[in-house]
């Protein structure tokens, strides 16, 4: 059985397809197709509040083609969600409607309590009995989540995102709000890691020097985001062979999960190869298997 996910951010747009395997009374998702597209909806949305009539027909040629993808593949469930672009455009749910009208693709504009949730079933396999912050950084949002004993205490949605800060969009007084947050519910007596998601952690993980397969430090962190600060966008994507749409939003990412880290007294990073679409899939197997 192959399920597919749809994950329409403020950066890019993702389809990703999943094989479900069974062994013994386990059940896995193993990825057979992934595609991104960097729609950049939230260059619309954070400067002018809602998205113009040039984003919608790339969004409904890009869901047309991720519609024949899955029928190739054939797909036997799907769910499509669009996060915090959409959901903060005048004119989000108008489209998503003449979207669906005009492709047969329903997607759902989730808020960030439902974003963090369907992030949260799946790097909570990731964790121990530690007390560990979860920081997941889009383009337009920022999902903060405290974990102890793998319970999630408490979760804030944030609108600060890498999309966001380029555009200089941020709300006001988010940095601040971001820091009393942390101050608030984390555990300064205990130790804690970040659990960190998204594209840019996941890249600048990749060019980090690792303390274990899937952890850094913060200070790696920091150097990396230096070092690709250093160069010009024309020579990040020639040079260090970043895409264009990661090229300019990687040091915004950056400073957020950098700063993240230091008002949580965080000095290691766990960067699992999860996020949003992972969770989805997860949701759309228990929705085929409650069909069954």
């Amino acid at each position: 059985m192959k399920l597919a996910a749809i994950d329409i951010g403020s950066n890019a747009a993702r389809l990703q397809i999943s094989t479900v395997l069974h062994n013994d009374n386990l059940v896995s998702f193993k990825r057979v197709e992934y595609v991104r597209f960097p729609l950049r909806l939230g260059h619309d949305v954070f400067n002018f509040g809602a998205l113009t009539p040039e984003s919608e027909a790339r969004t409904t040629k890009l869901m047309q083609a991720y519609k024949l993808l899955m029928e190739l593949h054939e797909v036997e469930g799907y769910m499509a969600c669009a996060t915090s672009a959409m959901r903060e455009s005048s004119n989000g749910q108008e489209i998503a409607k003449r979207i669906e009208a005009s492709t047969g693709i329903k997607i759902h504009i989730i808020d960030g309590r439902k974003e963090a949730e369907l992030i949260n079933d799946v790097v909570v396999h990731a964790l121990d009995d530690r007390q560990y912050l979860h920081i997941d950084v889009g383009g337009g949002s920022t999902e903060l989540n405290v974990y102890v004993n793998r319970q999630k205490i408490n979760s804030k949605s944030f609108k600060i995102g890498s999309v966001r800060l380029l555009e200089g969009k941020e709300t006001k007084g988010a940095w601040r709000k971001i820091e009393d947050w942390v101050e608030e519910n984390v555990d300064s007596s205990q130790e804690i890691t970040a659990v960190g998601t998204g594209g840019n952690i996941s890249k600048l993980f990749n060019l980090a020097s690792k303390v274990s397969e899937s952890e850094t430090t913060r200070t790696e962190i920091e150097r990396i985001r230096n070092y690709i600060a250093g160069f010009s966008q024309e020579d990040r994507i020639n040079k260090l062979r970043l895409n264009a749409d990661r090229a300019d939003v990687i040091v915004p990412a950056a400073d957020i999960y950098i700063s993240v880290m230091k008002w949580a007294g965080a000095d290691k990073i766990i960067v699992p190869d999860l996020g949003l679409k992972d969770g989805i899939i997860q949701q759309v197997y228990a929705q085929v298997c409650k069909r069954k």
